[in-house]
């Protein structure tokens, strides 16, 4: 977001994903997928990196091959990485904070299904660390959700072995 005259101004690129993920959650996957992907045309490999981190994040949930799926959930994890080192702004570096488990939590749902275990551990202890950090919100509580649930289908104990600080005793 940019600052006008002492108003947030909205982020065009940043409006337009939402568009196109409200398109994608009502139902128009092949529509999303299309747009998203013309999307990623205009800002190119080197566009700005939250556009970027953001775009793909939400491209590999249109994708059918658990592959390409992978491979934008990579692209934005290296995005998000690229914003944490670089010399963006504030908001932008801590937006990604935030969303970073959820980054992680897609690889780690990724390699699963391509039964790539090992890596699918990795990126779920990754998504445990980075999700210490989230505010006690829907937000929060949602990502700690998920983590439980691809605990229990990678089978690490039935039940989520990490809760968040909030809730330990």
């Amino acid at each position: 977001m940019a600052e006008r005259q002492g108003q947030t101004v909205p982020d065009a690129v940043l409006t337009r994903i939402g568009q196109v993920v409200m398109l994608h959650h009502a139902g128009d996957r092949e529509e999303a997928r299309r747009r998203f992907l013309d999307l990623w045309a205009e800002l190119g490999a080197h566009g700005d990196p939250l556009h970027r981190c953001t775009l793909a994040h939400y491209l590999a949930d249109t994708q059918d091959d658990p592959a390409d799926e992978l491979a934008w959930d990579l692209r934005a994890l290296s995005a998000a990485q690229e914003i944490m080192k670089g010399p963006s702004s504030r908001e932008d570096g801590l937006a990604v904070r935030a969303f970073h488990p959820s980054l992680h939590l897609n690889l780690a749902d990724d390699y699963l299904g391509l039964g790539r275990y090992d890596a699918a551990r990795s990126h779920l202890a990754r998504a445990r660390e980075t999700a210490a950090a989230l505010a006690d919100d829907s937000y929060g509580d949602g990502v700690w959700a998920a983590i439980a649930r691809l605990e229990r289908r990678l089978g690490e104990g039935g039940t989520s072995v990490w809760t968040p600080p909030r809730q330990r005793p």
